[in-house]
Formats: C-alpha cells, sequence, structure tokens
C-alpha cells in the first residue's frame, strides 16, 4: 500500500567517487572497436532524489531506460560549435553529507540536479507532513548554494479511487505547491500522470516530464561545467606565482578531461591532455633557458626505475597517485601522460598518431633529460626507450589487423628504427657485440639495469613476446643479443625499404656493418657498406662518405683486396675532410705497397688518377692549337696533386691519337675553313672531398629566424638557421657515378691505349698542391690530334685518367697561299681614286727574291703606280716581322710588283691606289681578252640596297709566281652621281633642265657644268642660264642646271646630248678634279599645239557663282604644220578616208575634269584639225563650280586618236560608229593622262563596256600622249573668282 510520507530524499548528480569510476571504465567501450557518431555520445549523470523511495523504486526502471533515448543540442560558452549528446544518469539517495562544502570545486563528485518525488493528493496530508519536508530539503539545498532542483509530482488513477472524499483536484494540489515553492520558477514544479499505465496520456506525460528533466540537467551541469573551466583557468594565471603546483593544476585539468571523456568527447579531452603536455614542456624549456620553476624540483630526482610505457592499462593509478602527491619523476609523468592521450587516441580511431606522438615523445624525454640534468644509471635511458617503443608497437598491433599494419608501415618503421638502435648501444655498453664475451664490470652493468626494470606488470605476465620479456632476453646471453639484435634490424631495413626510404634503409645497413666487424665478419660488413656508400656518393654526402670509406678501407684489408684497398686509400689520401695524419697514413700505404715488387715485368695495379691528382689546366705553347706542319709545339699541363706528401713518378705519359679524316686529301686544310681549337683548356674540379660535381647538388639556401617575446620584441627568445630548399638538397638521386669517377665503390679496371702514340716525362716528382709539366707534342704529319689519357706511374701502381674531359685537340695543317684584295673603305667610289688593301699569305710556298705578282691592266680601272710601295711581314700571331718595299713597274697591259723574300705561314700586306672610270658612253664597248685568254666583259652595273648608288664590278687578274692559273680578283665601285633630266617648255621656247644628286656620304667640289650637242650637226644653241662656277655639294642633296635652246633652222627632231662636269672631294685639301659625263636623247621636242580656256560666267553676271553654270570655251591651234613624223602616226587614219577627201586633217581628242567644278554634258571630245599652221578649233562645254574661291582651272587634257587599223570597207559606216562609241564611254571623267592612254591603247585587244566577241568584229581605236613639250596649255595655273551664291547660309571657300 502507497505511503504518502517520505522515508527518504534521491538527487541527480555527478557523485563519481574515483573507486566507482574505475568501475565504469569498463563500460565506456574502452575494449569496443569501434564508437558511434557524435549524434548518440553518451553523459552519465547522477540526479539525487528525495521522497517516496517505493515510488521512485517502481519508475527508476522506465525512467533510467527512457532518458537516454532522445538526444539533446548541447551550446557551450565562447563559440564552441554545439553538439548531439544522450544524457545517462545516475540516481543517488539524498544525503546532507553528500552536498558540496564551501571550497569544494571537484567536479566529478558534484551534484547537478536535485529532485522531490510526491504522489501526495490529500491536503491534510500535504499540510501536515509533505510541505514541512519539501521546506527542510530546499533549505539544505539552500544552504548549501544549490539552485538545481525541480519537484515531480505523479498522479495515479488508484489513489484517487481509495481517496475520493477527502483529495482536492490535482491541479489545485499543483497550485499549491507552486504557490509555495515555485512563485518565479513555475517549471521547477512537474507533473507524471499514471507513469506505471500503457497509455496515451501516460506517454505524453512520460514525453513532457523526460524533456524537461533533460533540459534542467544538461542546463545545470553546462553552468557548472563553465564555472569550473572559470576555476581552471583562474588557476592556471597563476602559474607564475609562489607556490603553485603543477601537479595540482594537473589533477584539475585532469578532471575535466574526464568528464569530458564520460561524455565521449574524446577530441575535447585529449585537448586537456594535450595543453597539460604543452604547458610542461613549456616550463622544462624555460628551466633549461635559466628560468627556473620551484616545482621542478620534484622531477629532477634521480630515476629509479625505468620499466617503460604502459598502455594495457586506461589508467596507471600507480603513476596518477605519485603525480597526486607530488614524487612522480620525469619518466613517471611522461608516461603517464602519453598513456592518457592514447587511450583516446584510440577511442578517436588515430591509432597512427599513436606511432607518431611516441617517437616525438622518447626523443623527447631524452632532451628534457639532459635539460633537468636528472641522474640515471648509464644504459637506463636506452632501456626505457626501447620498452616504450615495443609497448606501443603492440598496442598498435592489439587494435589494428595485419593489412591496416601493412598499408601503414611508414608510421611504425620509425619506433623499430629507434628500438634497433637503442639495443645495439644496449648491446656495445653490456659487452654484448665483443668477439670475447662481457667482462665483470659489463656483467655488474647488466644487473643493474634490469634490477631498475622490476617485476613485470600483471598485463604482460602471460605474453610471450613482451618488451619486458624481449629485453631480458636479449641482455641474457650474446647469442640471444645477437637474435633479437639481426631480426629487428633485418625487420627496419625491410620497411624502408618498403616504402622508399632507401637513406634510412642504408643507415641501418652501415648500423649492421660495424655490428659485423665488431664480431670480425668483414665479409658480411662489406655488402651493407658498399650500399651505404653508393647511396652516400650518389647524393653528395660528403661527410658520410669519408666515414664509410674508412670503415671500408679496414673491410678490404681484412679480406685481402688489396687493388680495391689501394683504391680506396688513395681516395682517403686525398680527402680533405680527414686529418693530415691519416691522409699521410692512407698515402704511406699506397706507397709501401708501390714499392714493394723491384720486378719491372710485374703485374701493375692501375688505379684511377682522379683520386690522385687532378687536371687543372692544358696550355699550348704557343697560345694556339692550330699550327702548321713543322711548327716547335709544347703543351704544358697543371696537375694538381691531392696527395698530403710530395710523390716522386717514374714517368708521366699522356696518350696522342692521330685522325687524318679531319682534313681534305693529303692532309691539307685552307685557312678560312679550319676549325677553331682553343689554345687554353681549364677542367672543372671536385670538391675539397673529391665529389662529383652532379653529387654536389644545389647549394644551401639558409635564413635566420628568430623568436621573439609577445610581450618584450626586444627580448630575444630564440635563434636559429632554415633551409629554404630542403627539398632538393635532401633529394635522393637514384643514378650512379660514371665509372672514371673517384666515388666508385668497387674500382672499374682502366688500361692505357696501345698502339697510341705516347708524350712521356720521366722523374717527376708531385707536390702536394699545383704542379706544371711540359711536353714536346708531334707536329710533322697532317691531321687533328686528341689527348685521349693521362697515366702517372709510381713504381707497381699506375695512376689512369681514362678520359680527358673537355676534349682537347690540336691541329697540324698545310696552307696554300691565298692573295686576297679588299677596300680600304666601306665603299669604292668610282672617279675618284681609292686605295685597297692587299694580303698575301704565303701558306707552305717561300716568296723568294725575284717573285712578282702580274696585274692584268683594265682600261676602266687604271692602277695608278708609284715608283715604292710599303709592304708589312706578319707572322702566322699576327706580329709584326719586317717591313720592306715594293717596286711596282706598269705597262700597256701589265702592272708587275715585285715582292719581298717572305717565309711560309707568313703574311704580306701592302696598299695599291686604283681608279675606276665612271662610264658615259651607253654604246657597250667591244670585249676585250686579258692576258691569261680570258675574254673581259663590260663591267655589270647594279643598285647598291641602302644607298641606291650604281655599282660597278671590275675584275683583273693576278699572275703569281706560285700557281700555273691566273687568280681572279673582284672589286666594286660605286657612282656618286645620279643624273636625270628634263625638257621644259614656255610657248614656242625651250628649256633643258639638268638634276645631278649626290648620292653618296661624301661632299664634293662641282664646276664647269656643260651641256653639249653630241654631233654638233645641227644649228642648235645651248645657252646656260647657271651662274655659279663653282659649288658645294653636300651628301643626299641636289644640284639642278638650266640651258635655254635656241634654234636658227627648224627644230631638230631628235635633241642628243652630253652633260659634263668635273668634281673633287670637299674632305681634302688638294685634290684634282675629276670628270663627269652624262648622256642623254631628247625625242619630238617641237610644240604642235597649243591650248587656250576662258571661264565666262553666265549671262547677265559679272562673275562665277558657286552652283551655277559657267561657260568654258576652248581653243585649240596647230601651231606648225604637220611633218613625216606626225604623218607616221595619223597615216592609219588618212587611209580611212574616201580617196576624194582632199583637205588632209588630224583627229585629236579632249577631256575636261576638276575637283572643284562639274562637267555638264560631255567632259571629252574629239576634233579634226586641219592640217594647216595656225588652224584653230573651238569647244565650248558648261560647267558648275562647286565652291567660292579662286578657283583653279579645270585640267583640260589632248591625246591623239588613232582610228582602227581595220578595213574601212568591211565596216559600214566605220567614222561615225566610233566616233559615237568613243564619245559615249568617255562621258566619265578621265582621272590622269597615263591611265586614259594606257587604257586606250589597248582598244584593240580589250573592248571597253563590250564582250570579247564582239572587239573581235568591231575593233576599238586607241589614244595615244603627245610627248611632253608637244602641247603647250597656256591656262594651266590660272585662276578664276567664283562668288558664293547668295541664298547660301553657309560660306564655303576653297583656298588653292
Amino acid at each position: 500500500m502507497y505511503n504518502p510520507v517520505l522515508t527518504g530524499t534521491y538527487w541527480v548528480s555527478g557523485d563519481f567517487l574515483f573507486s566507482s569510476f574505475s568501475l565504469l571504465l569498463p563500460s565506456l567501450s574502452f575494449l569496443l572497436p569501434s564508437f558511434p557518431p557524435s549524434s548518440s555520445l553518451i553523459s552519465p549523470l547522477s540526479p539525487p532524489g528525495a521522497g517516496d523511495q517505493a515510488l521512485f523504486t517502481s519508475l527508476y526502471t522506465p525512467l533510467a531506460q527512457q532518458l537516454p533515448r532522445e538526444p539533446m543540442e548541447w551550446r557551450r560558452s565562447y563559440g564552441r560549435a554545439p553538439k548531439m549528446i544522450h544524457l545517462e544518469a545516475n540516481f543517488v539517495q539524498f544525503k546532507e553529507e553528500l552536498l558540496p562544502k564551501e571550497g569544494n570545486k571537484a567536479l566529478l563528485t558534484f551534484p547537478f540536479l536535485h529532485i522531490y518525488w510526491t504522489d501526495c493528493c490529500d491536503t491534510e496530508v500535504y499540510k501536515a507532513s509533505v510541505r514541512d519536508n519539501m521546506m527542510r530539503w530546499q533549505g539544505n539545498l539552500r544552504l548549501h548554494g544549490s539552485a538545481d532542483w525541480v519537484i515531480v509530482v505523479v498522479e495515479t488513477s488508484d489513489a484517487k479511487k481509495k481517496n475520493k472524499t477527502n483529495i482536492l483536484p490535482r491541479s489545485s494540489l499543483v497550485d499549491k505547491i507552486r504557490n509555495d515553492f515555485c512563485n518565479k520558477q513555475n517549471d521547477r514544479c512537474v507533473v507524471l500522470s499514471d507513469p506505471l499505465k500503457n497509455s496515451s496520456r501516460s506517454q505524453e506525460s512520460w514525453s513532457a516530464f523526460l524533456l524537461k528533466l533533460r533540459t534542467l540537467l544538461l542546463m545545470s551541469f553546462t553552468q557548472n561545467l563553465g564555472r569550473f573551466e572559470e576555476d581552471m583557468r583562474t588557476l592556471r594565471e597563476k602559474r607564475n606565482q609562489p607556490g603553485w603546483s603543477f601537479c595540482d593544476y594537473f589533477m584539475v585539468q585532469e578532471e575535466l578531461a574526464f568528464v569530458f571523456e564520460m561524455l565521449q568527447q574524446f577530441e575535447d579531452a585529449l585537448l586537456q591532455y594535450d595543453e597539460l603536455d604543452a604547458l610542461f614542456t613549456q616550463y622544462v624549456l624555460n628551466f633549461g633557458a635559466g628560468d627556473r620553476a620551484n616545482w621542478l624540483g620534484s622531477f629532477c630526482s634521480p630515476v629509479k626505475s625505468w620499466t617503460g610505457l604502459l598502455l594495457r592499462r586506461p589508467i596507471d593509478m600507480e603513476k596518477r597517485d605519485g603525480i597526486q602527491r607530488g614524487q612522480a619523476s620525469l619518466l613517471e609523468l611522461r608516461s603517464y601522460l602519453f598513456c592518457r592521450q592514447c587511450t583516446l587516441l584510440i577511442f578517436l580511431q588515430r591509432p597512427w598518431e599513436v606511432t607518431q606522438r611516441a617517437l616525438e615523445l622518447l626523443h623527447n624525454c631524452v632532451q628534457e633529460l639532459c635539460l633537468l640534468e636528472v641522474s640515471m644509471l648509464e644504459g637506463a635511458l636506452d632501456c626505457w626507450v626501447f620498452l616504450s617503443c615495443l609497448e606501443v608497437l603492440h598496442r598498435i598491433e592489439g587494435c589494428c589487423d595485419q593489412a591496416q599494419l601493412e598499408a601503414n608501415v611508414s608510421h611504425t618503421v620509425g619506433l623499430w628504427a629507434y628500438a634497433t638502435d637503442k639495443l645495439k648501444s644496449l648491446g656495445y655498453m653490456c659487452g654484448l657485440v665483443s668477439e670475447k664475451g662481457p667482462l665483470s664490470l659489463e656483467l655488474n652493468r647488466t644487473v643493474d639495469l634490469l634490477a631498475g626494470l622490476g617485476d613485470e606488470k600483471a598485463e604482460t605476465v602471460h605474453s610471450l613476446q613482451s618488451p619486458y620479456k624481449k629485453l631480458k632476453e636479449a641482455l641474457s646471453s650474446v647469442e640471444a643479443f645477437e637474435r633479437h639484435y639481426l631480426e629487428l634490424s633485418h625487420a627496419a631495413v625491410e620497411m624502408y625499404t618498403a616504402i622508399g626510404r632507401m637513406r634510412s634503409a642504408r643507415l641501418v645497413g652501415k648500423s649492421l656493418a660495424e655490428f659485423y666487424m665488431r664480431k670480425g665478419d668483414p665479409e658480411q660488413a662489406e655488402s651493407f657498406l658498399q650500399n651505404a656508400l653508393r647511396s652516400y656518393v650518389s647524393e653528395g654526402w660528403s661527410l658520410p662518405v669519408t666515414h664509410t670509406r674508412k670503415q671500408m678501407a679496414e673491410c678490404q684489408k681484412l679480406l685481402e683486396k688489396t687493388e680495391n684497398y689501394l683504391q680506396t686509400s688513395a681516395l682517403l689520401a686525398g680527402d680533405a675532410n680527414l686529418t693530415n695524419e691519416e691522409r699521410i697514413h692512407f698515402c704511406q700505404e699506397i706507397l709501401t705497397f708501390a714499392n714493394q715488387s723491384t720486378d719491372s715485368k710485374a703485374q701493375k695495379v692501375a688505379l684511377s688518377m682522379s683520386s690522385f691528382a687532378q687536371l687543372k689546366q692544358l696550355q699550348f705553347r704557343p697560345a694556339t692549337a692550330t699550327v702548321h706542319s713543322g711548327t716547335a709545339l709544347q703543351v704544358e699541363l697543371c696537375l694538381r696533386s691531392l696527395m698530403p706528401v710530395a710523390v716522386p713518378l717514374e714517368q708521366l705519359a699522356a696518350s696522342v691519337h692521330l685522325n687524318l679524316e679531319q682534313g681534305e686529301t693529303n692532309g691539307k686544310t685552307r685557312g678560312p675553313q679550319r676549325r677553331p681549337y682553343p689554345g687554353t683548356v681549364l677542367f672543372p674540379l671536385g670538391n675539397s672531398s673529391a665529389m662529383p660535381p652532379s653529387a654536389a647538388g644545389p647549394s644551401l639556401e639558409l635564413e635566420e629566424i628568430q623568436d621573439r617575446s609577445p610581450s618584450d620584441p626586444r627580448t630575444l627568445n630564440s635563434t636559429g638557421m632554415v633551409c629554404k630548399n630542403t627539398h632538393l638538397v635532401m633529394r635522393r638521386h637514384d643514378s650512379s657515378p660514371s665509372p672514371d669517377t673517384p666515388n666508385l665503390v668497387s674500382p672499374v679496371p682502366v688500361v692505357m691505349d696501345d698502339g697510341a702514340k705516347m708524350l712521356m716525362s720521366g722523374d717527376v716528382t708531385l707536390l702536394p698542391g699545383n704542379n706544371s709539366i711540359v711536353f714536346s707534342v708531334p707536329s710533322q704529319e697532317l691531321g687533328t690530334y686528341t689527348l685521349r689519357q693521362l697515366c702517372a706511374t709510381v713504381g707497381q701502381v699506375q695512376f689512369v685518367l681514362p678520359h680527358i674531359s673537355p676534349l682537347v685537340q690540336y691541329e697540324v695543317y698545310s696552307q696554300e697561299p691565298q692573295l686576297t684584295v679588299e677596300p680600304l673603305t666601306d665603299q669604292l667610289l668610282a672617279g675618284l681614286p681609292q686605295r685597297a688593301k692587299v694580303r698575301l699569305q704565303t701558306g707552305h710556298y717561300t716568296v723568294k727574291k725575284g717573285d712578282a705578282l702580274q696585274l692584268t691592266n683594265i682600261g676602266s680601272m687604271p692602277i695608278l703606280t708609284s715608283s715604292s710601295c710599303p709592304a708589312t711581314i706578319l707572322n702566322s700571331t699576327a706580329e709584326r716581322v719586317d717591313e720592306s718595299v715594293l717596286f711596282i713597274q706598269s705597262s700597256d697591259k701589265v702592272t708587275s710588283i715585285s715582292l719581298p723574300p717572305t717565309p711560309p705561314y707568313h703574311t704580306l700586306e701592302f696598299q695599291l691606289e686604283v681608279l675606276c672610270v665612271i662610264p658615259s658612253d651607253p654604246v657597250r664597248p667591244e670585249n676585250q681578252r686579258l692576258t691569261n685568254g680570258e675574254i673581259h666583259h663590260r663591267p655589270r652595273s647594279y643598285s647598291h640596297p641602302d644607298n641606291h648608288m650604281t655599282a660597278i664590278n671590275q675584275r683583273m687578274s693576278v699572275d703569281c709566281p706560285w700557281s700555273i692559273y691566273s687568280t681572279p680578283i673582284s672589286l666594286t665601285f660605286y657612282i656618286p652621281f645620279k643624273a636625270k633630266h628634263s625638257l621644259l617648255s614656255a610657248g614656242n621656247r625651250k628649256y633643258i633642265q639638268v638634276c645631278l644628286q649626290n648620292m653618296s656620304d661624301v661632299n664634293f667640289h662641282l664646276m664647269d657644268q656643260r651641256l653639249t650637242e653630241k654631233h654638233h650637226e645641227s644649228s642648235l644653241e645651248l645657252q646656260s642660264l647657271n651662274t655659279k662656277a663653282q659649288q658645294l655639294v653636300c651628301s643626299k642633296q641636289s644640284v639642278y642646271c638650266v640651258w635655254d635652246v635656241r634654234w636658227k633652222e627648224n627644230m631638230p627632231v631628235c635633241l642628243q646630248c652630253v652633260f659634263s662636269a668635273s668634281f673633287s672631294s670637299a674632305s681634302e685639301e688638294v685634290s684634282a678634279f675629276k670628270p663627269y659625263h652624262y648622256e642623254f636623247q631628247l625625242e619630238r621636242v617641237t610644240t604642235l599645239y597649243s591650248v587656250r580656256a576662258e571661264i565666262m560666267p553666265a549671262a547677265g553676271q559679272q562673275n562665277c557663282h558657286s552652283g551655277s553654270l559657267c561657260g568654258l570655251e576652248m581653243s585649240i591651234t596647230r601651231l606648225t604644220e604637220p611633218d613625216d613624223d606626225e604623218e607616221d602616226d595619223g597615216g592609219t587614219e588618212e587611209k580611212g578616208q574616201t580617196e576624194t577627201e582632199e583637205v588632209c586633217s588630224t583627229k585629236l581628242m579632249y577631256e575636261v575634269a576638276g575637283s572643284s567644278w562639274v562637267v555638264y554634258g560631255r567632259s571629252s571630245g574629239l576634233v579634226s584639225m586641219p592640217a594647216d599652221a595656225n588652224a584653230n578649233h573651238r569647244v565650248q562645254v558648261e560647267l558648275m563650280p562647286l565652291f567660292a574661291g579662286h578657283l583653279p582651272f579645270p585640267d583640260i587634257k589632248v591625246f591623239k586618236y588613232l582610228p582602227p587599223s581595220a578595213n574601212s570597207a568591211s565596216q559600214p559606216d566605220t567614222d561615225d560608229c566610233v566616233e559615237n562609241v568613243i564619245l559615249s564611254l568617255m562621258d566619265r571623267p578621265l582621272d590622269d593622262q597615263g591611265d586614259t592612254a594606257s587604257f586606250c591603247s589597248q582598244g584593240s585587244v580589250h573592248s571597253v563596256g563590250r564582250g570579247e566577241q564582239q572587239s573581235r568584229v568591231l575593233p576599238m581605236p586607241r589614244l595615244e600622249p603627245f610627248s611632253p613639250g608637244q602641247v603647250f596649255n597656256h591656262s594651266q595655273g590660272c585662276q578664276v573668282l567664283v562668288l558664293p551664291s547668295t541664298d547660301d547660309h553657309v560660306l564655303e571657300i576653297n583656298a588653292t
């Protein structure tokens, strides 16, 4: 039976004592492989309760089941993203001693929400006991500052039936409770109707109640969590105050991490541990910099236990208690902190981040122990690191399958390699690697190390492969250590190789080689050292190369590989990374072996010279690599010895190969065709450690970085250097060095070429540094010589350079004599004396006394001889050797130049003065023959493309004493002037104008300009109108000369004139004037017709007006009777007339056109001019001016009209038809006379406006323009005044 009297209270709180929390940990899915998404996170909260215990017990099961079903949105402060969580609460009976006391800010034991349960429905009972009980309950809550509470009133139908007479309506009781306790918080009183019945009303009541409970519970939790975080931040801000303890702060922030973890907010929980990790690390770094915190003294105590990490427990209570008490060591704090981080990372399904953090932790702990100066037993840290590496690997293997492990080897291989390195260090320390086994001292050290491990933990006792058992077994015997070490080493090498990290694989292999060498097994160590050396050499790591070569030399000496050992010793003797004593030691090893045997027939050991000496420079004497046969040629080698001491050489030899295919027939090549070879060859040198250029790699790009204090920028916290091109410097090169480089792991046999010519130098001592050796090279046979190899012999050892690179060659040639003539200026001007340089390259010929050059004289280019001419003799290097005087003798046809004696392969230079006559006669002269029988052709003229001067090629032949054939020589001259003529008319008077243009860059004086008739047969008189007798003609300027033409009798039909003048250079003070002639011909110079025009205004007008018609009266007058030439031109027309026509006439065509005029009617027409002198014909045309102003007269053009050549009998009414056609076609204006003449001259072939077929039936007439001066227009240049029209508002004036 229900008892309404309350016998106890319950609350919802976070009463998680640590013992109960540890019991809840397995239920938080530590053993689950995966977790649900964020929408199903669970928060185990504990609301306390008060009221009827039996009532609460009956409702506990459905309440505990339904509360976490629906998610709630959890919104946090500081802008953090909201999350959906599921609330799961633990209900604890209300006890006053569990309420939080003042100053207790623990979050794990905090009651979040207090609930009072009652199903009272009787007013008397409520007043008698329930109200008083509620008041005491609220009084306790107010006393402890708890404001998060709720009263739940449960309504049951059974209670109503039993107490129908004594009960009040439920609403009245709830109102009374709200009035008594919830005046300002009505939502703190909730009604739950029939919770144990399965009805819709019950379900609705449950839903409303659960929603309210979740809301209040989450609200209380959020508020209390925020207060806890603020308190934690306040505590952290006090970290610089005296008495602050990191361990106390650690426990506070870890409590917050526990809360997040119980809420399954693992990311937030991990963040708390990361903040603790960063805070502790910063204090350690500050401790190393001198800023020492007092609380760090507890972590500086000596380490007595090195058990390693323990990741199989979610919480290591033993280490946590030590931190809470402030008695934990540095390794214990780091171990516990990483254990918690590892647990949360596995919950977050990020196991590979565990391996990364573990590797960083192990390396940082080593540094932190040094910074804090923590004392440890020698080897204890190696034990801790080894155990920790294996523990992390086993923990990862426990939560991942084999496929995942194989796919993520790159994350775990670092731990394998680190464990291998620490096990090796322990083996060396405990004497497990030496051949004799461990000593007593080393055994005692092993016992001390095993004692520090303590007893094996319960979690790993039954594991056969636990890290504890492996380390204990490895340190127990030499055989067990070797087995475990080799197992770990080979596993690390395979993993590094699988992921492509060859450098790391070579490094582990090198460690294996050292292990085998300590064990006395050099044969096993050789392959690992070779692989490591090959990798270091290809990538250019000089210091690792040196260290590995020393180990390789020791290994090769034990294996008695003499040649390999000598080659490695030579490399080490020239390695600048070693000390001078070490280099001398390896050099003495080579010299000792070289002097062992005195038998000259013994097989010599050939080594690479690149490790012994380096070829720095090669220079030819004289300083040219192209010499003629018989020249004394020497080669100087600059050899840089890499040995630390002087090395005596029995001989130094160089092999030379002769190639005859480089030259022409019989090994003779012509000078201009020879390939140039450098006289000095520089060879690239490697660095001090004999690294190849390809292995040197890019240079480092370093940049300084500084870390300054945020509060005071002037305070420098740290500084360092960073490499900006690490991706290029650290790039691995797979290419191996070439065989002739000194970076070989195993030397390749090198031999000298058989049958090659050898250059030898004996008894040479190479001193450290640069040495100079001189060889005499052969130069008798013609061809190209190539230096291929270099060999230095020291006793039984030969240092051979198999290939000399870059290529070293020199050429021995034989050259034929060559004769060239070159102008001393850029352009040779015709008409003026010009100087040319004659260069004679003797080649293999020796010029003897009495030898002479025979030059053929040409009339158009005479040679201006003098009694003597200086000559210069140069050697093959263009140095002046001697000077001499040439004697020149000239006759009509030949000019002879005597040559001084000149040795072979020298150059003889002298100058000649020549004159090119400017041609004036257009008649082509007869061909002449040169002295060698060749026909001398007239020089061809052409125009220079740059300055438009006319060029003349003059050719002559030279007979040389060394050849039976003549040598042709060609010189190009340029005519400096360009002349043109024109005929000017003024009525019947005629004038001839000659324009002389200076086309060259030279200024000239011009005088004595004359114009004469060529044959002087007519009674023609040419009167000069030029006033200046002499004038200056500058470059690119012109001079115009005019003559008045007068005649006594009839004007000749054709005039042949000659213009002549004298010119000289203006730049020379004393210079003789040279003649210049220009011939031209004028035809049809007589004026045949005169044209006069007059423009008349309209009737009744005094002036012409724009837009009004005007009259143009044109008068054409024949001045002379037609001569024979004119009759020939118009004879076709005359023959076309009927025989009965007595009067002979000429037909002309006129055309009127102008841009300022519009012609009304026909603009062109035909006129028939009688054959009588002074015959006149007038034509009137209507015009309209387009503009106002003084307008020029329209253009009037007159053409000859030539009728068709077809028979007039076959063409009815030919003249009328043709005239109509022509006049109709000529209605359109013709632009210019040339186009019209060209157009009409093709009338017999092309029809204007007709098809081709019709043009064959009716041939078209032709128009022929008159020659200049035959038609004189008196109106040309005249103007007429045109006034604007009276009704125009805009005045347009044409100014011309």
